[in-house]
Parts: structure tokens; C-alpha cells; sequence
């Protein structure tokens, strides 16, 4: 009988690893698609304390995705979830499963609404639709237990269609971590983040301390008013050069965080 995943077990470490590379359907037409029947089985007659998971799939039926989803929460061991390349659709939720999220930034995810084909009248259609919305929230309710956005912007990504980066993947909390960032790059942009913290608060201080300062009392007007004037335009310009050098270091600090 032909499997249509692969699974290794190292008992002196007491780990698995899972490799699901295809298609995530009941219909196992080729061996790189995979059943979840059989998987599901295997991963909760294991008795391991980590399980890797490694992702490179287009997607698949709903129904067999969330039983593999669900087999992996409700293991004792500790999931691990990694992109290997693609993490569509039903497999995306599938990813969302690992106690730890990894991709690096040569992988994608992509989200979206739950979709069918479908035939008949007005009435099936409309209820294809609806059913369709019921679907979808079941995937939502796997992405909100993990990711760091609105419900409703999750909804308006799964609306479009969305592809993921790495970093916006983490960003948005989709995983957890991204491998190949070097410790120098971290480094670097901590670095960064410093230097504009310390420029910020050194602005606010700045500003604070204009703020408290007392206005001069006004002299009585024993100078002429054109000299006056000169005064007034020559305070305005400097306030001017202020506010550019501020603008100016904060765009600047900005820019080298990108």
C-alpha cells in the first residue's frame, strides 16, 4: 500500500518528524498526496515528546486538513510547523498547528476563502455560498489562536487572496520565527532601533523643555517696529531650522530601518 506522506521516528530522542509534500485530499490519486485517515492514526499512536512538521503543499480539502490540524493539537508532544516552500490554503492551516511556526524567506503562505464547484438553481447556490462562509470560519478560528491581527483583518487578507512573506508572516504572527537572518543582522538592526529610541527621546526631551519654559515678558516698545519685526522673522526662522532637522532625523532614522 502506497503512503502518501512520509513520517521517521527516532526513539532514542523520543521525536518525529512528518513530511507532507502534495496534495491534502481523501482521493490519494499519486503518492505525493496525502490521506488523513492514515496520517491522523499515526500521529496519535505516537509516542514521542516533539513532532516536526514540514509543509510544502498547495493545499487540499478542508474537511482533511482540520483532522490533520486537530490530530496535531490534541498530541502531548510539542509541534513544530515548518515551511518548507508552500503552505497554501488548507495546508496554511495546517502550519497553524505547530507550537512553533518557522519559514524562511525563500517560503510563502497563502490564505484565503474556503472555495468549491458547484451546479444547480438559485436556492443551491445561495446555500453553497452560506455554507461556504461556515466553512471559512472554521479556518479563521485556527489562524486567531495564534496570529497578532484583528479578526477583521484577517478577514479582509482571506478576502484577497493573500500571499505571505517571511516577515509579514511574523509580523502578523503567523509564525514565530524566520531562519537564515544572520546574528549579524540582528545585531545590526537592534543597533538601528537604539540609536532611534535614543534620538526620539532626546527630541521629546527637547520638546518638553520648550514647553515648560516661562515666555519672556514683553519690552515696552522703545524700539522701532521694523526692528521689531526683524526680531520676530529671525525667531520664526530659527523655529523653522528646528523643526527641519527634527523631521529630517526622524525620516532619516526611519529610512535605515526598512
Amino acid at each position: 500500500m502506497n503512503k502518501y506522506y512520509s513520517m521517521a521516528v527516532d526513539e532514542g530522542t523520543k521525536a518525529a518528524s512528518i513530511q507532507i509534500y502534495g496534495d491534502i485530499t481523501s482521493f490519494p490519486w499519486s503518492e505525493s498526496d496525502v490521506s488523513s485517515f492514515n496520517l491522523s492514526k499515526e500521529i496519535e499512536g505516537l509516542d514521542v515528546n516533539t513532532i516536526e512538521v514540514y509543509i510544502n503543499s498547495y493545499g487540499g480539502e478542508v474537511s482533511e486538513g482540520l483532522a490533520i490540524y486537530n490530530s496535531l493539537k490534541r498530541h502531548k508532544a510539542k509541534i513544530k510547523t515548518v515551511c518548507d516552500g508552500f503552505a497554501c490554503s488548507i495546508a496554511s492551516v495546517i502550519f497553524m498547528a505547530g507550537d512553533e511556526r518557522v519559514m524562511s524567506n525563500a517560503s510563502l503562505l497563502m490564505i484565503h476563502n474556503a472555495w468549491t464547484y458547484t451546479a444547480g438553481n438559485a436556492n443551491d447556490l445561495r446555500k453553497a455560498a452560506e455554507d461556504l462562509e461556515v466553512i471559512t470560519q472554521a479556518s479563521i478560528h485556527a489562524y486567531m489562536e495564534s496570529v497578532t491581527i484583528s479578526e477583521e483583518e484577517l478577514k479582509n487578507l482571506l478576502d484577497h487572496e493573500s500571499w505571505l512573506s517571511a516577515n509579514d508572516a511574523l509580523e502578523k504572527g503567523f509564525v514565530t520565527s524566520v531562519v537564515g537572518e544572520t546574528k549579524s543582522d540582528k545585531v545590526s538592526q537592534s543597533a538601528k532601533r537604539s540609536v532611534l529610541n535614543f534620538v526620539k527621546a532626546a527630541l521629546e526631551k527637547e520638546d518638553a523643555a520648550t514647553d515648560d519654559e516661562p515666555e519672556e515678558p514683553k519690552k515696552p516698545e522703545e524700539e522701532p517696529g521694523d526692528k521689531q519685526e526683524e526680531e520676530d522673522d529671525k525667531e520664526k526662522e530659527e523655529d523653522d531650522k528646528v523643526t527641519e532637522s527634527k523631521q529630517r532625523l526622524n525620516s532619516f532614522f526611519h529610512a535605515i530601518l526598512k
